[in-house]
């Protein structure tokens, strides 16, 4: 599994739906949401790419799109080990809508959601085999249910020298659910019908810089 992502987003309603209509983003609104997100940074627009290929941007690179009923930036600035700890501008940018977080990160299992209904913190996890779990605040939603009981337990590898799996389950499988359950796509796995196409949905590009008037090298 090779999937990784530094996602946040906020929604109205149910973001599937808005991501399903997107068409093109509003360049105006991204603009303003990134100057939101990032305050205190110049910015210049660079390539957009789609959101399938944009989860988990290169170093220095932002991917960010307005559209009606949510807004998303993916940025790996926007990873915390505790999501809990979300910096207050990023939840006072909401502005009473729904806050989703998404992060995982492949080379290390790592996985972490939260999400914030009305600016208060719902669900909150973060946890991977080396560091066990971080944080696991809030009821668990129903896609989190057969990993718990253990239904989803990773298969025994013999490279692991006869220890088992430290988690009971793998939380880039749990991850990669959450990605569905949240935002109506996978980045692995086979889709469903019903599923959102994230090749489909474009994103803008942004190079941010902290002197307002020299971009950065």
């Amino acid at each position: 599994m090779g999937a990784k992502t530094a996602l946040l987003a906020y929604a109205d309603g149910d973001v599937a739906s808005a991501l399903r209509e997107a068409g093109e983003p509003v360049a105006e609104g991204t603009a303003a949401l990134i100057a939101k997100v990032f305050p205190c940074w110049g910015m210049e627009s660079t390539e957009g790419e789609v959101l399938g290929e944009s989860t988990y941007p290169p170093e220095g690179l932002t991917y960010a799109a307005s559209f009606p009923g949510v807004d998303l930036v993916c940025d790996r600035r926007l990873m915390f080990d505790r999501p809990s700890e979300l910096l207050a501008h990023l939840l006072e940018t909401a502005a009473g809508r729904r806050v989703i977080l998404h992060a995982m990160h492949s080379v290390s299992d790592w996985l972490a959601f939260a999400v914030w209904e009305d600016g208060r913190l719902c669900r909150s996890l973060s946890l991977s085999p080396d560091g066990g779990i971080v944080e696991n605040i809030g009821d668990p939603f129903p896609f989190e249910t057969p990993y718990w009981a253990g239904d989803r337990p990773v298969e025994f590898d013999p490279d692991w020298d006869e220890e088992p799996y430290a988690l009971p389950f793998h939380p880039l499988e749990l991850g990669n659910e959450a990605l569905r359950a949240f935002f109506g796509f996978l980045l692995e796995g086979r889709p469903l019908p019903e599923d959102v196409d994230p090749d489909e949905v474009p994103l803008l590009g942004f190079r941010l810089f902290a002197d307002s008037n020299e971009p950065s090298s």
